[in-house]
């Protein structure tokens, strides 16, 4: 029989991630406390750090760069064919 896949809220992985941006604990003592692998923490941490700015990123600008993305993807598309 197939155990079911964990799936982890995005506020745990937040308080995790944010856990281990301090530095506080090592990764072992982390994985232990919050029963997850070392591995997810990790991952969790890089993301939290590469995504950091958007967070404080105005609205209108999201939309501005979203639409010149369209714009980008719709121009390459006549492109190809």
């Amino acid at each position: 029989m197939k155990k079911k896949r964990r799936t982890f809220s995005e506020k745990l992985k937040a308080k995790v991630a944010i856990e281990a941006i301090k530095g506080m604990k090592t990764m072992a003592e982390m994985a232990t406390k919050f029963k997850v692998h070392p591995n997810e923490i990790s991952t969790w941490k890089k993301q939290l750090q590469e995504n950091a700015e958007s967070l404080f990123s105005d609205s209108r600008t999201r939309r501005q760069s979203k639409t010149e993305e369209e714009l980008t993807a719709h121009s390459m598309k006549r492109l190809v064919g």
